[in-house]
C-alpha cells in the first residue's frame, strides 16, 4: 500500500499547472455544492432554533432534538454510507441520497407537527450520511492520486467548511423571513444538483463481490453507531450516570464488539479492520475527532456568550464569527499547494496549534470586550487553524488506500468528524449544565459557566496536537512527516 509520502512528496512539479476539462470541473462543483449544502443546512437551523421553538411552543429539550435528530442519522450511517457506495455503485448511491435529502428538507419547511419536524430532520441526517462520504470517494476515484486529488480535495472539504460557516450569516437572513426558509432554501439547489448529477458523475462498476453478502455485518454496525450516537447525544439530558446512559453505552459497545467479531470471520467483511494499522490513517481520524470536536463546542460556547452574555443578535453574532468562515472560503485555492510544499502533516500540526492558541486567547474575554482586540484575534487564529488542518486530514486519511476502499475510508474520516463533535459536545453540555444556580445568573456567572467548557475545547485540540506528534512507528509514516 503506498504511504502518503506518494501522495505529499511525488507529485509533479508546483510550477506545472494543473488543467482539468469542463466535465471533471462540473463534476467537482457537483460533489462539493451537496457538502456545502449538508454544512449550511446545519448551521442555519441552529440560527432558526429559537424561531421554531416560539411558532411551534417547542421547550429547549425538545429544541434539542431537532439538531440532535439530524446528528443522530448522520454520525450513525456515515461508514456503512461510504461502504456502501464501494459495493453498490458511487452515482446511484449519490444521487438517490440526495434526492431524499431534498424531499425531507421541502417536508420539514412545511410542517407543523414537531414531531415530523425531527423525523425530517433525522432522514436528512440519513441522506447526507450516504452523501458526503460517497462524494468523497467520487473525488477519490475520478482525479489521480498526487497534485490533481490534493487540489480537488481541499476544494471539497472547504465547501463544507465554508458552507458551515457562512451558514450562520445565510440563516440569519432567512430567519428573519421565515425559520422556514432554512429548510426550503436547499431544495431547489438539491434538485438542480441531481439533475447535473445525472449527467456529469460518471457510471461506475459496484464491487459487490467484496461484502456483498455480509447482511449481518451491515445490521449490526448500523444499529450499533445508532445506539452509540443516540447515548451520545442524550446524555446531557438523562445524566452521564444514569441507568438509561450506561445501559446504552453497553448496548451498543456490545453490538459493536458482535460487529468486529462478524468482520473477522466473513469471507468478504464489510469493512476491513486493517486499514486502520496504516498509522497515518489512525493519526488522521484522531486528528479529525480533536478538530471538529474543539470547533463544534467552542462555537456552541460563544453563540450562547454572545446572545446571552452580551445580547447580540442571531445575525450580529453570525456576523461575528464570520470572518472564520471567510479565511476557510479564500484559503481553497491554496491548501493544495501548501501540502504539496510542506506536508499534510506539518498543515495538520499547524492547524492544530492556531487553534490551541485560538481557545486559549479567548479565555481572556471579559463581559465587555472590546471585539477587534478581545474576540477577532481568536476568530482569526481558529479560521486560519481550520482552513491549514481540515483539508490536510482529509488528504491524509485517504492517502495510499486502494479505490475499492476509497469510500470505506471517506466514511471513517467523516465519522471520525462527528462522533467526535457530538461526544465532545456531549461532554461540554454537561460541563456548562452542571455550572447552573437556582437564581437567574449575572453575566458575570454565566461566563464562570462557560470557561470550563471553552478549557475544553482547548485541552481537545492540545491532545489531538499531540497526538498528531506523536512519533510514527512505521517507517511508511515516518517518511510522511
Amino acid at each position: 500500500m503506498t504511504s502518503p509520502t506518494t501522495l505529499e512528496r511525488t507529485a509533479e512539479p508546483i510550477a506545472s499547472a494543473i488543467r482539468w476539462t469542463r466535465t471533471q470541473w462540473l463534476l467537482l462543483m457537483v460533489v462539493c455544492t451537496v457538502l456545502a449544502l449538508d454544512g449550511l443546512d446545519v448551521s442555519m437551523v441552529g440560527v432558526a432554533l429559537p424561531s421554531i421553538g416560539h411558532e411551534l411552543n417547542l421547550g429547549t429539550d425538545s429544541l434539542q432534538w431537532i439538531v440532535s435528530a439530524y446528528v443522530l442519522g448522520y454520525g450513525s450511517l456515515l461508514l456503512l454510507g461510504g461502504r456502501l457506495a464501494d459495493l453498490l455503485g458511487r452515482r446511484r448511491i449519490f444521487l438517490v441520497a440526495l434526492s431524499v435529502f431534498a424531499a425531507a428538507s421541502l417536508l420539514g419547511g412545511l410542517v407543523n407537527d414537531p414531531t415530523v419536524l425531527i423525523a425530517t430532520r433525522f432522514v436528512k441526517g440519513l441522506a447526507a450520511a450516504f452523501t458526503a462520504p460517497t462524494g468523497f470517494s467520487i473525488i477519490t476515484t475520478n482525479f489521480a492520486e498526487g497534485r490533481e486529488r490534493n487540489k480537488a480535495l481541499s476544494i471539497f472539504t472547504t465547501f463544507g467548511a465554508s458552507g458551515f460557516s457562512l451558514g450562520l450569516v445565510v440563516g440569519g437572513l432567512m430567519t428573519s423571513l421565515s425559520w422556514r426558509w432554512t429548510f426550503l432554501a436547499s431544495v431547489p439547489v438539491a434538485v438542480l444538483v441531481v439533475v447535473l448529477g445525472y449527467f456529469f458523475i460518471p457510471r461506475d462498476t459496484p464491487d459487490a463481490k467484496d461484502g456483498g453478502h455480509d447482511l449481518w455485518g451491515a445490521v449490526t454496525l448500523a444499529l450499533g453507531m445508532l445506539g452509540l450516537v443516540y447515548t451520545l447525544v442524550s446524555a446531557p439530558e438523562q445524566g452521564w450516570g444514569s441507568v438509561a446512559t450506561i445501559a446504552g453505552f453497553v448496548v451498543s459497545a456490545a453490538v459493536l464488539g458482535a460487529f468486529a467479531v462478524i468482520e473477522n470471520k466473513v469471507k468478504h467483511p464489510l469493512i476491513r479492520f486493517g486499514i486502520l494499522r496504516e498509522g497515518w490513517v489512525a493519526r488522521a481520524n484522531l486528528s479529525a475527532i480533536g478538530l471538529f470536536g474543539s470547533y463544534l463546542s467552542f462555537q456552541f460556547i460563544v453563540t450562547l456568550f454572545l446572545q446571552s452574555v452580551l445580547g447580540w443578535s442571531p445575525l450580529g453574532m453570525a456576523l461575528a464569527l464570520l470572518p472564520a468562515g471567510l479565511i476557510v472560503a479564500t484559503s481553497a485555492p491554496f491548501a493544495d499547494r501548501l501540502i504539496n510544499v510542506f506536508g499534510a502533516t506539518r498543515l495538520i500540526l499547524t492547524g492544530l496549534v492556531s487553534l490551541g492558541l485560538g481557545y486559549v486567547l479567548f479565555l481572556r474575554v471579559g463581559t465587555t470586550p472590546n471585539y477587534a482586540l478581545d474576540i477577532l484575534p481568536s476568530i482569526i487564529l481558529l479560521g486560519i487553524g481550520f482552513a491549514l488542518a481540515f483539508p490536510s486530514i482529509n488528504v491524509q486519511a485517504t492517502a495510499g488506500i486502494k479505490d475499492s476502499e476509497q469510500g470505506l475510508a471517506a466514511g471513517l474520516i467523516q465519522t471520525s468528524t462527528q462522533v467526535g463533535a457530538a461526544l465532545v459536545l456531549a461532554v461540554t453540555t454537561a460541563i456548562v449544565s452542571g455550572h447552573h444556580g437556582s437564581e437567574v445568573p449575572s453575566a458575570a456567572a454565566m461566563l464562570d459557566q462557560f470557561r470550563p467548557g471553552l478549557m475544553l475545547s482547548a485541552g481537545v485540540a492540545i491532545a489531538a496536537l499531540l497526538v498528531a506528534a506523536a512519533p510514527a512507528r512505521r517507517r511508511a509514516v515516518a517518511l510522511a512527516a
